[in-house]
């Protein structure tokens, strides 16, 4: 294991971006008929929008600055790269904590939580819960490429971070936070090594046995919409289902498949995850709320100069190929202490609004499986939460760690 702590900045080379310049350039725009309302999917219209910014407008340059404007590391844990911010905390006892985002995410999703977290003096809070925060790339996803071991998921993942917080960097006791898969990651690491986290704080609430029936692929697990529901409740049921059922569908089926047609093009692959950034995001507000076209084309860049988007998708079907298996049968699954700050803008789960978000949590299928000491819903903000409203997820983590420090 390479251990060695050596700042790392981001320079993609000269002849990567000349590369990439001329594949935009030759892209062979598809006909896009009857799709005003994108009813078929992303719009021809739509994405070329992009796909011109990012030609004639986007400065990859510029973005690298401000992406090396922090602290960054590469070291090598059990042959795998590992790229991660890191960044100290302001203050008389910083708790360390580990972000670890989704997919289609980057590790720069969780970057509007810097500075509050670590110097809350500087940002209106308590300099007392300042954070050694440490955001890494996932295996396989952006800088943390290239992936050495195929057989990687999120539980696997959490033993990476474990040794990375606790043999690389150094610490006894850590917190962790996560949303998306990085929710996975953060649960697993609350299961297997509860004695060693101070607690954790999630986004999401998802069963750490998920993508592990005989229809990992099917949302539905192959139930169709009870018949007789009210048209409302029946609308509601069949849109959660279609915003999130075809990527989980083709990741689990034909995820290498699918890679050879985005890892050659830079539109195909913008395509396939501006549309789950756009149908994710806070669904009560516009997607230029919260994403620019520079914000865009930045996150595709991680995913495209790395290589990256196969190697990422390829986490779901691992997930299904190697099963989780607990470490120990005891209630609840997740020892460590969770909050939670659960976004209502989100399409799931379906009907939630902030007056029952947090009752769906408590009262739900999912509550045994965590021991919950915080948990409060919000209005603003849908999947990529640490990006879409940051504050939420920065009271959250501040007042789960003040109740557990």
């Amino acid at each position: 294991m390479k251990t060695q702590l050596e700042p790392y900045r981001i320079h993609v080379p000269d002849d990567v971006l000349t590369d990439l310049k001329e594949r935009l350039k030759r892209t062979r725009w598809a006909q896009d008929l009857n799709n005003e309302d994108q009813y078929y999917g992303l719009s021809t219209a739509f994405l070329k929008e992009y796909g011109d910014h990012w030609l004639n407008n986007y400065d990859w340059r510029a973005a690298e600055e401000q992406l090396n404007a922090v602290n960054q590391y590469k070291v090598e844990i059990d042959g795998q790269p590992i790229h991660f911010i890191y960044e100290k905390g302001k203050g008389p006892n910083p708790t360390p904590i580990i972000l670890s985002h989704g997919w289609p995410w980057s590790y720069w999703m969780w970057s509007k939580l810097i500075g509050p977290l670590t110097d809350p003096a500087a940002h209106g809070g308590d300099p007392a819960n300042s954070f050694d925060v440490i955001i890494p790339s996932l295996p396989g996803f952006g800088f943390s490429t290239p992936v050495t071991n195929g057989e990687l998921n999120f539980w696997k993942i959490a033993d990476l971070w474990h040794k990375l917080m606790t043999e690389v960097l150094g610490y006894k006791k850590f917190a962790a936070a996560g949303s998306d898969y990085g929710m996975l990651v953060t649960a697993q690491l609350g299961h297997k090594y509860a004695a060693d986290l101070i607690g954790i704080h999630l986004g999401h609430e998802m069963p750490l046995t998920i993508f592990q029936s005989e229809r990992p692929w099917d949302l539905t697990e192959g139930n169709l919409v009870p018949a007789g529901l009210p048209d409302d409740v029946r609308k509601e049921i069949l849109h959660f289902q279609q915003t999130f059922a075809s990527h989980v569908a083709v990741h689990m089926l034909d995820a290498q498949t699918l890679t050879h047609a985005l890892n050659d093009s830079p539109i195909g692959m913008l395509a396939w995850i501006l549309q789950r950034w756009k149908k994710w995001s806070d669904k009560n507000a516009p997607f230029t709320d919260s994403y620019t076209k520079d914000d865009v084309i930045t996150f595709a860049m991680i995913y495209w100069v790395n290589q990256a988007i196969g190697s990422s998708i390829r986490n779901y079907a691992n997930a299904s190929r190697y099963p989780w298996k607990p470490s120990h049968d005891r209630m609840p699954t997740v020892e460590a202490p969770a909050g939670f700050s659960l976004l209502t803008g989100e399409v799931y789960p379906p009907f939630a609004t902030v007056e029952n978000r947090v009752g769906m949590l408590t009262g739900g299928p999912l509550a045994n499986q965590f021991n919950i000491v915080y948990a409060k819903a919000f209005a603003k903000g849908g999947h990529f939460g640490p990006w879409e409203n940051p504050d939420a997820f920065i009271e959250g983590i501040r007042e789960t760690f003040k109740l557990l420090k």
